[in-house]
């Protein structure tokens, strides 16, 4: 047995792939999580840390949300596993029907939607762009500059950063185009000159969009922008794809991001804060599109895997939903996001050349850090060291690695989040005079 993270990273030094987990030379990166709860996380060594990252974005009501281990525990004791796409079970139905009621049904008089329930979020994306395929009969895509929508070889196809695709080009199909993701009014107007273009010239089957970009630097894009493409989409025919995998169930300080924009998807996914900590993701379609794409089955799925909408996953989803319903979470995310928001804009530079452009949604935030005109990812690295040795963690983001993310448990207090803001400002001016 292992007893202390030095033990523990030289088991995974030599038994897991080394392209997995950093370790820095230094031992001061990473933490090994020996317990979670709320809004902190207890290492190994039984420090204690204030998360600020909710795991990715997946512990929105918490983490080990007593409500949420609660319907695991019970559902584990019960039916562990079912036969996915076989012999049902009754959950799976239940929030199906759930995801339904919290989309489509919300943003429309007359359409409900239909899922194809997935494990990890790059396959609720994969899902998608198989719906689409089958709906336009056309292969092409277009994505994003900076879109993060995972690495498995479907979805890799539009991830934009070149680090994840360059090993793999020879075996990916290359069906996406990337235009401008706008996040001014300039870069807005330049898209949409070049948009219609570009359609004509690929003749997308669909158009894949995160609301707000999260490793690509949690970046907002003009307020326009998300209308442009539904207005695009409906003139060619193609399928309108949100991404919000790390942007939904509150985490923008709306249900979904999309609703910031008033846009209304042909498919929404939807993984990380789904259930709280359990590997189950979801694509969630227009009926009337689902119906057109896929055939009723016959016995045989063309589309499917083995724990497909699994009973503890769906048992802890519901629970967890009923979570970020009951406490009002929503709301909350909303709430601080705006305070969020403006504790760090009042972030003081300590020099002319360090320059922080604070930016986000709700509880989706980040700041940019910029030294004498470059992107500086050293610097952010140095703060994300420092927080983490001060007790609190947080992640950088962006294709530069130079955006530090804030990405809390929703049910953060105040208090918390600009204590912790405090110790930022204070650890900015003491690596800055290092």
């Amino acid at each position: 047995m292992t007893n202390n993270s030095k033990k523990v990273l030289e088991l995974l030094r030599k038994y897991e792939s080394r392209n997995i987990t950093f370790i820095d030379p230094d031992g001061s990166f990473p933490i090994i999580w020996e317990q979670a709860k709320g809004v902190f996380v207890i290492d190994i060594e039984g420090k204690k840390f204030l998360d600020l990252t909710a795991a990715f974005g997946v512990a929105a009501a918490g983490h080990s949300n007593p409500q949420v281990v609660l319907a695991a525990q019970r559902q584990l004791k019960k039916l562990p596993h079912a036969m996915g796409d076989v012999h049902p079970h009754k959950l799976k139905a239940l929030l199906a029907a759930k995801l339904s009621e919290l989309t489509f049904e919300r943003w429309t008089n007359n359409e409900h939607g239909k899922t194809i329930f997935c494990n990890s979020g790059f396959e609720s994306v994969e899902a998608a762009l198989k719906t689409a395929i089958l709906a336009t009969k056309r292969r092409t895509v277009i994505a994003f500059k900076g879109a993060y929508h995972g690495l498995g070889y479907g979805a890799l196809n539009a991830t934009y950063r070149d680090y994840f695709k360059k090993p793999f080009l020879p075996q990916l199909g290359l069906f996406s185009h990337f235009a401008q993701f706008p996040t001014t009014e300039t870069e807005f107007k330049k898209t949409k000159q070049e948009l219609p273009d570009l359609c004509k010239k690929v003749k997308p089957g669909a158009i894949l969009v995160e609301p707000v970009q999260g490793r690509g630097g949690i970046r907002v894009p003009h307020p326009e922008f998300l209308p442009l493409l539904r207005d695009v989409c409906n003139s060619i025919g193609a399928v309108l794809i949100v991404d919000e995998v790390y942007t939904g169930f509150g985490r923008t300080g709306k249900w979904f991001g999309c609703e910031h924009f008033n846009t209304i998807p042909d498919i929404i996914c939807l993984g990380k804060a789904l259930t709280g900590g359990f590997p189950l993701s979801a694509c969630v379609g227009k009926a009337s599109l689902m119906d057109s794409a896929w055939e009723e089955t016959r016995g045989e799925a063309i589309h499917t895997s083995t724990f497909l909408g699994n009973p503890v996953g769906c048992a802890m989803a519901l629970a967890n939903i009923r979570e970020i319903e009951q406490k009002n979470l929503v709301n909350h995310s909303a709430e601080l996001g705006t305070k969020l928001r403006e504790k760090l804009d009042e972030l003081k530079s300590p020099s002319e050349k360090l320059k922080m452009l604070p930016r986000g949604l709700g509880l989706m935030a980040g700041v940019e850090f910029i030294y004498n005109g470059k992107p500086a990812a050293d610097f952010v690295f140095k703060i994300v060291k420092e927080m983490l040795r001060r007790g609190i963690i947080v992640l950088p983001e962006g294709d530069c690695g130079n955006v530090l993310s804030f990405t809390p448990p929703l049910i953060i207090k105040w208090g918390q989040l600009s204590a912790a803001i405090d110790e930022l400002q204070d650890v900015i001016n003491t690596i800055n005079q290092q």
